[in-house]
């Protein structure tokens, strides 16, 4: 145990112990007289630095401990107080979230109710971030942070760091500094077309010299995150205005039933924009207890909302009923639109609203993806199709008397049947399949386990090609199944007797773009009836059936088909030459009825048009046979899109053995390279040349044509607009930089014009240091 030190002790410990201070200033007479009184009141200086260097053996007096002070020598603590008022702080946070701002009004977002933060994925927003202090550059650091989800993860995007950088680029998360007045900051934010919808949380984190800081996160900056339309980079893109405003911002439509000869209307109230709507369709997402790293993913969230809308397994949104008997619920024919019942389904913690049949869940699902952003429509199927085996066809039993065997006859044909169509891209099948595709959230099959139905692309359901995801074979009964009549044999097996190929299918229906006027769209889910495109998309969806055997088969598979180019392909403003070949295995003459059907395709694999079909019948002798197929400039040109991505379908019968032969050939029409050669040497800090030479491919001339250059190193992004082209014009341009680093370097250049894009090129070019130049 330390003793007590007399007076001159005490000095003496000064410079001893570090930090060690006394606090009692010059020892008076009466100190030194009494130290035994002192002792049982006061710290000696021993103690005192031991409570500094163990807290927990020596805990501090209860006495007035604010008399320490530092020696003279020593700088002052700086307390916590004085260390925040150091901080690089956020103050307030202003999204300008107003519905008449520029930030809902670009977003066509501005239609929502109240003041959310609704903004679309892909696009740029504004904000505005009071700080404690002017934002320097040059030593303080600040980041945007989103979270959304239970558990936010930035490797699985739900947790996303937004970085300050100095030029936006586009297509990412990143945010830059556009102007700044005194304490306020105003950021331009670009979000990635990929992004996870849904709400999200918003930060602020700031670093400076002394220390970082946290702007809690405050609901009232909550954003809200939906699929865009008007983004090229989205899977949900689409290039129309007009289809925009109707299929993702119109918020009443028509939905049409009956017979097919007497098919009727009702209007019905959407309401994607009222109030509550939006937080509903959020919290139908977050009940299907999927994670919310699927979200960003339009072809997922399409597949959950479908099970969503339903309720037999997931307790969702509806309860069906086709009993008559509407009891303790609305009767189906009363709704009149989505919004009474999801506001319900919301109010009521996820309790299944009563009761709905298939046009209730189609209004429902076409106001919840119009909500989220995801173009939507409500499609009427008369004669409609109900497969319950696989089998592709709509099977009827007889007995041997030909009357009708109840318990066999699960299939079966209504009269009609309302379901979706959502338009996004499908990257996840081969090229051709995006654009509309058929959702049906009626509970009538189950798919992977959940009453739940698509999406399936019209493009494979119209060609028979029901191995695509999602449920494709179901969506193709719907609409094109035959239909098989079996009799019972004395034996217990049944033998086909009759079929009828025209039954299913009728007068596809959707409200038209603009208007009132019902739209006929059975060309996008089937070929007319009875041709033999038709006919062939029938028997090459039934092979895949659990019938296969109620169909012809051919009797020999001895014919094949090919599609090849020469050397690179076609080239633009060109006429598009391919070559298809046709062999034939067997040792006699085959004839194959061959159709030929060209579109022009978005890169992502949606058909933007047809621009040629054609049908020929070829005799084939043994060996092959080639022809040659093209496709003229004047056909096409009016119609290319972005990447002049094209593809070509085959599809035929072979007529002595009824073999029936498909395939589809991609290709693009290729643009021509622009040569970029530098002239002489290249020095760091000295001025630089090179030359960009182009011609132009087109028997047209190009209009406002824009060079666009850039390299690390040797240049920032530049662009030049250069004014017109004419027809097959050459032309070259000089331009001058200034290297700022040595070594390899790439310059990049690019052509930009309405009719023509694609067009890049890419030199290299060795950098010299400049006292290398100098020797």
């Amino acid at each position: 145990m330390l003793s007590f030190l007399p007076g001159d002790a005490y000095r003496s410990t000064v410079g001893r112990f570090p930090s060690v201070t006394l606090g009692f200033g010059e020892d008076t007479e009466e100190e030194k007289e009494q130290p035994k009184e002192n002792n049982a009141q006061k710290e000696n200086a021993c103690q005192q630095w031991l409570r500094k260097v163990c807290r927990c053996c020596h805990p501090k007096s209860n006495e007035d401990d604010n008399a320490e002070t530092l020696k003279n020598d020593r700088k002052p603590v700086t307390t916590d107080i004085d260390i925040n008022e150091l901080l690089l702080k956020v103050r307030s946070i202003n999204l300008m979230k107003s519905k008449s701002g520029e930030n809902r009004t670009e977003h066509h977002t501005n239609r929502y109710h109240g003041d959310d933060f609704v903004i679309r994925r892909g696009q740029n927003f504004q904000l505005w971030i009071t700080l404690s202090r002017p934002f320097n550059p040059n030593t303080d650091k600040l980041h945007l942070e989103l979270k959304t989800g239970p558990l936010p993860t930035v490797s699985k995007e739900t947790h996303v760091i937004i970085p300050l950088v100095e030029a936006l680029e586009g297509n990412r998360w990143e945010a830059a500094v556009v102007a700044q007045d005194d304490k306020r900051l105003n950021l331009s934010v670009n979000s990635s077309p990929s992004a996870v919808i849904g709400r999200y949380q918003l930060t602020v984190e700031t670093n400076c010299a002394n220390g970082p800081a946290s702007f809690t996160a405050d609901p009232a900056n909550d954003i809200y995150m939906l699929f865009n339309p008007w983004c090229e980079g989205d899977t949900v893109f689409m290039d129309s205005e007009d289809v925009r405003q109707e299929y993702v911002l119109n918020d009443v439509g028509r939905i049409y039933y009956g017979t097919e000869n007497q098919i009727g209307a009702r209007t019905w109230n959407y309401g994607q924009f009222d109030n509550g709507i939006l937080a509903a369709c959020l919290y139908i997402l977050e009940k299907s207890g999927t994670l919310p790293s699927g979200w960003g993913d339009s072809v997922n969230v399409v597949r959950i909302i479908s099970a969503m809308v339903n309720s037999p397994d997931d307790q969702g949104v509806l309860e069906g009923n086709w009993s008559g008997d509407y009891s303790g619920g609305t009767s189906p024919t009363a709704w009149s639109g989505s919004v009474e019942i999801l506001k319900a389904y919301h109010k009521n913690k996820g309790s299944p609203v009563k009761y709905g049949q298939c046009w209730v869940f189609a209004g429902v699902v076409t106001t919840v993806l119009r909500c989220l952003g995801i173009p939507c429509r409500p499609v009427t199927n008369f004669n409609s199709a109900h497969d319950t085996d696989v089998s592709l066809t709509t099977d009827v039993y007889l007995d041997e008397n030909l009357e009708p065997i109840d318990h066999l006859n699960a299939d079966s044909i209504w009269n009609f049947h309302v379901w979706n169509d959502c338009w996004m891209a499908r990257p996840d099948l081969p090229p051709g399949n995006g654009g509309w595709q058929a959702v049906d959230a009626t509970p009538q099959e189950t798919s992977q386990g959940s009453y739940r139905c698509g999406p399936a692309s019209l493009a494979a359901v119209r060609n028979g090609q029901v191995y695509l995801k999602y449920d494709c074979p179901f969506v193709f009964a719907e609409v094109n199944s035959d239909k098989i009549y079996w009799q019972k044999n004395a034996n217990g097996t049944f033998t086909q007797i009759y079929s009828e190929k025209k039954t299913v299918g009728h007068y596809i229906s959707t409200k038209a773009v603009g208007s009132d006027e019902r739209n006929d769209i059975t060309d996008l889910y089937k070929y007319p009836e009875g041709t033999e495109e038709e006919r062939i998309a029938v028997e090459t969806a039934c092979r895949y059936g659990s019938k296969a055997s109620a169909f012809s088969s051919s009797k020999a598979e001895d014919v094949s088909v090919e599609v090849t180019m020469d050397g690179q392909g076609p080239t633009m403003g060109n006429d598009a030459e391919l070559t298809i070949t046709l062999r034939n295995s067997s040792s006699e003459k085959r004839t194959v009825t061959l159709n030929s059907q060209a579109v022009v395709m978005y890169y992502t694999g949606v058909p933007k048009a047809t621009v040629r079909k054609h049908t020929v019948e070829v005799d084939v002798p043994p060996k092959k046979t080639a022809l040659d197929w093209s496709l003229e400039y004047k056909d096409y040109k009016d119609q290319l899109v972005d990447q002049a991505a094209l593809m070509l379908t085959l599809s035929g019968r072979v007529r002595e053995t009824q073999q029936v032969q498909a395939t589809q050939f991609s290709f693009r029409l290729r643009t021509p390279d622009l040569i970029i050669k530098p002239i002489g040497k290249a020095v760091v800090g000295e001025k630089t040349a090179i030359e960009i030479s182009f011609t132009n491919p087109l028997p047209q001339v190009l209009k406002a044509v824009t060079f666009n250059m850039e390299g690390l190193g040797l240049l920032t992004a530049r662009k030049i607009k250069y004014g017109d082209i004419g027809s097959r014009a050459s032309v070259s341009l000089t331009e001058y930089f200034i290297p700022t680093l040595p070594g390899p370097r790439k310059l990049l250049a690019s052509l930009d014009c309405k009719q023509l894009t694609q067009v890049h090129g890419v030199t290299d070019i060795t950098v010299e240091e400049k006292s290398n130049a100098a020797l």
